[in-house]
C-alpha cells in the first residue's frame, strides 16, 4: 500500500509548486518550528498551523473580548472573533486571487489577535502604561503561540505564521506576502464593520461619511470591501500593494472614524473606567504575587513578574476581568444563615 503521506500532503506539496505564483511560500519550502517536529501524513505544515490556532483555548476566548465597543449588549455588534474572521475571509480572497498560500495566509490571519487583551485597545494601553516592558498586543500573540498556549508548550508554530502575526500591524513588514497580506485585510476588515457597528449604535448615519472617500470606495461595506479588495488585486505583484487613489481614499475614511467614532464620548465613555480596572488588577498581582496561580508564578520565575502578570491579563476575557475585579474589590452582601 501507498504510503498516504505521498498521496495527500505530497500531493498538496506539489500543487503548491504547480499552481502558485513565484511570490507566494509553498509549505514545503517553509524555514520550519522552533522545536522539529514530524510532518503530518495528510496536512501541509502550514494547513497544521492553521488548526492548531483554531482549536486552541485563546483563539476561543476571542468571542467574549471586545472589538470596539466595550461588551456590547446586542448579538449583532462585532467582537474579536467575528473581526477575526472577517479579515480571514478578506485574505484569503485576495490570496486566493494573487496564487497565494492559502493556508498561510488563513493561520496567520486567525492567529493575529490571539495576544488581545479584554476591552480592546484600552486594555493595551492600560497594560503598555504600567509594565515597565511595555505591551503590544501584536507580539503578546506571537508569545502566546510560542509559550503560553497548551500549558505552556505552545503551539509550535512554523516561522512563517509567527513572523505574520509579529508584523500584522505596525513596523516591520511580514517576510513573506501571505503576511503582509493580512495587515491590509486587518485594515480593511474594521474599518468597514467598525463602520456599520457604529451605525447601528446610532453613533454614526452613512450619509456623514467624507463624501471624497465615498466617491472613490462607494457607498456601503459591500461596495467598499470589493473597491479594497480589487485595489489590492489589481496593483499587487512582488509586494502587497494599493493605488494611491484608493489608499489616499481609505486614509481619509480612516482618519474620519478616529475623529468621530474611536474618540466617541459616548462609544468610549467606558474606557477610562476599564484602563483602570486593568491597572488596579495589574498592581494587585505585583504586588501580592502569591495571588497567582502555580502556572503563572512559574511563567514569573521564567520571564519576570510584570511579564506574567501582563500574560495572565491579557488572556482574560471582558467578562472575566469584571468578575475578578468584583471578587477582590467590591463588598460581597451578607446574607447570613
Amino acid at each position: 500500500m501507498t504510503p498516504i503521506d505521498t498521496t495527500i500532503r505530497s500531493r498538496s506539496e506539489q500543487a503548491e509548486r504547480q499552481t502558485l505564483s513565484p511570490y507566494a511560500v509553498c509549505a514545503a519550502d517553509s524555514r520550519g518550528r522552533r522545536h522539529p517536529t514530524a510532518p503530518c501524513d495528510i496536512r501541509t505544515d502550514f494547513a497544521r498551523d492553521r488548526d492548531r490556532i483554531l482549536h486552541c483555548k485563546s483563539f476561543r476566548r476571542l468571542k467574549h473580548k471586545t472589538q470596539v465597543f466595550l461588551s456590547p449588549k446586542g448579538d449583532h455588534y462585532r467582537t474579536r472573533l467575528t473581526h477575526t474572521l472577517e479579515v480571514s475571509q478578506i485574505a484569503r480572497t485576495v490570496a486566493r486571487g494573487l496564487r497565494l498560500n492559502e493556508d498561510l495566509t488563513e493561520a496567520i490571519a486567525l492567529g493575529h489577535d490571539l495576544g488581545h487583551t479584554p476591552f480592546g485597545h484600552a486594555g493595551e494601553r492600560a497594560l503598555n502604561e504600567v509594565c515597565p516592558a511595555g505591551f503590544r498586543h501584536y507580539l503578546q500573540s506571537v508569545r502566546v503561540v510560542d509559550f503560553l498556549e497548551k500549558d505552556g508548550r505552545g503551539l509550535n508554530l512554523t516561522y512563517e505564521v509567527r513572523n505574520g502575526i509579529a508584523c500584522h500591524t505596525k513596523g516591520v513588514r511580514a517576510k513573506t506576502l501571505e503576511g503582509q497580506l493580512v495587515r491590509y485585510a486587518d485594515r480593511i476588515a474594521y474599518i468597514n464593520h467598525d463602520i456599520e457597528d457604529a451605525i447601528t449604535a446610532g453613533i454614526l448615519q452613512e450619509n456623514e461619511l467624507p463624501y471624497d472617500s465615498v466617491a472613490v470606495l462607494g457607498r456601503g461595506k459591500n461596495q467598499r470591501i470589493t473597491t479594497l479588495v480589487r485595489s489590492l488585486l489589481e496593483n499587487s505583484g512582488a509586494r502587497i500593494w494599493m493605488g494611491e487613489e484608493v489608499y489616499t481614499a481609505y486614509q481619509r475614511l480612516h482618519q474620519f472614524m478616529f475623529d468621530v467614532v474611536y474618540t466617541d464620548p459616548v462609544a468610549k465613555k467606558e474606557e477610562s473606567k476599564a484602563e483602570q480596572l486593568i491597572i488596579t488588577l495589574y498592581k494587585h498581582f505585583v504586588s501580592d504575587p502569591d495571588a497567582l496561580s502555580p502556572r503563572y508564578q512559574q511563567l514569573a520565575d521564567r520571564w519576570g513578574l510584570d511579564r506574567a502578570v501582563c500574560d495572565y491579563l491579557s488572556g482574560m476575557t471582558d467578562d472575566y476581568a469584571v468578575q475578578l475585579f468584583e471578587r477582590l474589590y467590591v463588598p460581597q452582601f451578607w446574607h447570613g444563615e
